[in-house]
């Protein structure tokens, strides 16, 4: 079984790789030209069944991120050093062992849902747990939770948009693929 296996998009799964463009906390692109969204098989049946679900409720899954190379992930640990958002770069990341992604949900028209704050704002208001949102975000991302705790993945405190393999740390760290490169620069 191969380690990665690239993630098309389908019907109910949409693949945004934010760190692809300039849209992203750089500012620049990060990944080279022609990335493409890869997981682990394992992470990918949970991916796939998470789509599944989103769809049945008329919404889509939309894929921000998922395998990272460790060049990239040092790119945003030198940004961004706070363990609460990114991980070391010298202890590695789960998109680096290619059982993470970072996933929003849009209607079925491609508007994405209001989930309180844009991906990778990392302030605590991104954190899943939070009274000063609206009921409509707070709904959001608890239906983004429950579509994503069903197909298997686990979340983490400080991100409405990451999910990983609950048993993540136990897959070894992933060279880099060419299914995704880092940008010169």
């Amino acid at each position: 079984m191969p380690d990665l296996i690239e993630i098309p998009a389908t019907d109910g799964l949409r693949i945004a790789l934010v760190y692809a463009t300039s849209g992203n906390l750089t500012g620049r692109p990060v990944y080279a030209p022609g990335a493409r969204c890869a997981l682990r098989p394992a992470a990918a049946d949970c991916l796939f069944r998470a789509a599944r679900a989103a769809r049945r409720a008329g919404l889509c899954l939309v894929v921000y991120d998922a395998y990272r190379p460790a060049a990239a992930q040092a790119v945003f640990w030198r940004m961004l050093p706070d363990p609460r958002y990114v991980a070391d770069a010298a202890q590695g990341s789960n998109h680096t062992r290619g059982v993470a992604v970072d996933v929003t949900l849009t209607d079925a028209d491609g508007a994405p849902l209001d989930m309180g704050t844009d991906f990778d704002d990392m302030r605590d208001q991104s954190h899943h747990d939070r009274d000063d949102l609206p009921p409509a975000a707070q709904r959001n991302r608890h239906l983004l939770l429950g579509i994503m705790l069903q197909a298997g993945f686990r979340s983490i405190p400080t991100e409405w948009w990451h999910y990983e393999l609950p048993d993540a740390r136990e897959y070894a760290l992933l060279p880099e693929s060419d299914m995704v490169r880092v940008a010169a620069g």
